[in-house]
């Protein structure tokens, strides 16, 4: 009787103790790894739990263990695992559009850039050929090509080729046709290369665009399959959200369309170029915000960039005392944008390279934001700032939005075209997270290479993929590992409003996270570029391994 009595006593402690250890349902877990959250209050753990795409906790392995139970573990067996890397700016939309262009990056002379045209040709049956990525900065004549080798090898067919940078192109004689270039549009000076009274075929900024607008555009299944291809190869360098800095309407709605039915699972943040369509059926509507896309930014081009010389400056070019370079813009334009975007809730976020184009857009958003705000107005790349122009950051909360590499691929010429002096104020990416306490990174691809651990590795090495300069190029504006980190994950989520959902590794965010082979911020900084993408997850689902 003593013995029941007893037992009946402790019954309900066994029975809340019971419950008390009864184990939380998650999807998956993720254990025995080096997690880090790039939060506020850790530098790393050790497991994850994931639940409806979300993460449910983290903490030491024996915590998560013990409080969770899924269908699904997996141990890392010591890998790095960090929030899925967020591109601050780049051009997804381009980048799958440029997988159906001849590859021309890195090719070391003009002669290179046509045999790889003729080989292109021969296998072809488009009606244009098109070709990406070519700099004559790589080339032993670092001086423009003309279009007089292209008349000659494609006389019926219509020839472009985009310039590394996205601000120049060469066209022959049939695509200006086409384009009706010389004949029905005016351009600003310096537009439209001339020589011997005849055009060279050399088209930079609004000329460009023109001639780009002429090439008919994939549409319908065609362009699905390669925004589908682009996705991958952003998922295979771990890149789970990127922001596409300058779409359409029809291109937004593509991408829209896409993600809905199930064929897209990137997250994109879009910057809508401003023209009529996008101001009256989105801007005008308001801020547009689905699942897995958010609009609620435009972008403006200030100036053009500065390895073709159409950034705009204060001064001469050191290397080319006849040009300040080109603004695309004028302040009354960029002040009717801003006006809108104050109206109806949007971030303003405009392409500035030179010191003069810095200088002219951020006095123009002070006028705006009257002081310390959080609208978020970004600088794209704050490529080259005046000293004197800096305070403006940080007085008016502009954000920098910069590209790590651009500083690491022009570095070997970029000082002869602003000067010994000018250089100090150039890829400034220290002195300009300082401002605010944070910078947004990205790569800028196809402009650059698409992955983030280039950007990552760029940002505190100051180093090309050599290993030059030793030291690193201005190696006072490098970034610590810590702020090359937050830069590419919660710095470049908070530049897009997306901070509350994404950019760390947190209960209650979207289980976005990348598995590396390496742990990128304790092996020496040199071998960073060597590291791989083991395994990508986007809200708790595996997309790459």
């Amino acid at each position: 009787m003593k013995s029941t009595i007893i037992a009946g006593l402790l019954l309900p402690f066994f029975l809340i103790t019971a419950c008390m250890h009864k184990k939380e349902k998650a999807d998956l877990i993720i254990t025995n790894g080096v997690i880090y959250t790039a939060d506020s209050v850790s530098v790393h753990v050790q497991a994850l739990a994931v639940r409806d795409g979300k993460i449910l906790a983290t903490g030491t392995c024996d915590m998560i263990s013990s409080g969770f139970s899924a269908p699904e573990i997996l141990d890392l067996q010591g890998k790095a695992v960090f929030p899925g890397f967020i591109d601050a700016h780049c051009h997804f939309v381009g980048f799958a559009l440029g997988l159906q262009y001849v590859e021309l990056n890195g090719l070391k002379s003009f002669d290179e850039v046509l045999a790889r045209l003729q080989k292109a040709d021969n296998r072809g049956v488009k009606k244009w050929l098109v070709g990406r990525g070519w700099d004559h900065n790589l080339w032993e004549k670092k001086v423009f090509p003309d279009n007089e080798k292209l008349n000659r090898m494609f006389p019926a067919t219509p020839v472009m080729l985009i310039r590394v940078d996205g601000h120049v192109v060469l066209a022959n004689e049939t695509a200006l046709k086409l384009a009706g270039i010389g004949t029905k549009h005016q351009f600003g000076d310096g537009q439209v290369g001339m020589k011997n009274g005849r055009m060279t075929g050399i088209l930079s900024e609004t000329a460009a665009d023109l001639m780009r607008e002429t090439v008919p555009q994939p549409r319908g299944e065609e362009l699905a399959a390669l925004l589908r291809r682009a996705e991958q190869q952003c998922f295979a360098v771990g890149l789970t959200c990127v922001s596409d800095a300058g779409l359409d309407y029809n291109q937004v709605m593509a991408l829209d369309s896409m993600q809905k039915a199930g064929q897209l699972k990137m997250h994109i943040y879009v910057m809508l170029t401003p023209n009529a369509r996008n101001i009256s059926d989105f801007l005008m509507k308001g801020i547009y915000v689905t699942d897995k896309l958010v609009v609620r930014s435009i972008k403006v081009y200030a100036d053009g960039s500065l390895g073709s010389r159409t950034a705009r400056l204060k001064l001469p070019y050191s290397d080319a005392p006849a040009t300040s370079g080109i603004g695309v813009t004028t302040a009354d334009s960029v002040n009717k944008v801003c006006k809108l975007a104050m109206e109806h809730g949007y971030q303003v976020n405009t392409h500035c390279i030179g010191d003069s184009a810095n200088d002219m857009i951020l006095h123009i958003y002070a006028s705006w934001l009257k002081g310390r705000n959080d609208l978020r107005w970004r600088i794209e790349h704050a490529q080259v700032v005046d000293p004197a122009d800096v305070h403006f950051f940080g007085d008016y909360s502009v954000i920098p939005s910069v590209q790590a590499t651009h500083a690491t691929s022009d570095m070997r010429w970029a000082p002869q075209r602003l000067g010994a002096e000018r250089i100090k104020g150039a890829y400034a990416y220290k002195t300009l997270m300082m401002q605010n306490g944070w910078i947004a990174n990205g790569t800028d691809f196809p402009i650059e290479n698409i992955s983030p651990l280039l950007t990552f590795y760029a940002s505190v090495a100051r180093q090309d993929l050599a290993g030059f300069p030793a030291g690193g190029f201005q190696p006072g504006d490098a970034l610590t590992r810590e702020q090359a980190l937050h830069s590419v994950t919660v710095w470049a989520a908070k530049a897009g409003f997306l901070e509350k959902t994404k950019g760390s590794l947190e209960a209650g965010k979207d289980a976005d996270f990348v598995v590396l082979d390496q742990d990128i911020m304790t092996i020496p900084i040199g071998k960073v570029p060597e590291v791989k993408v083991h395994q990508t997850f986007i809200r708790g689902k595996s997309v790459f391994r």
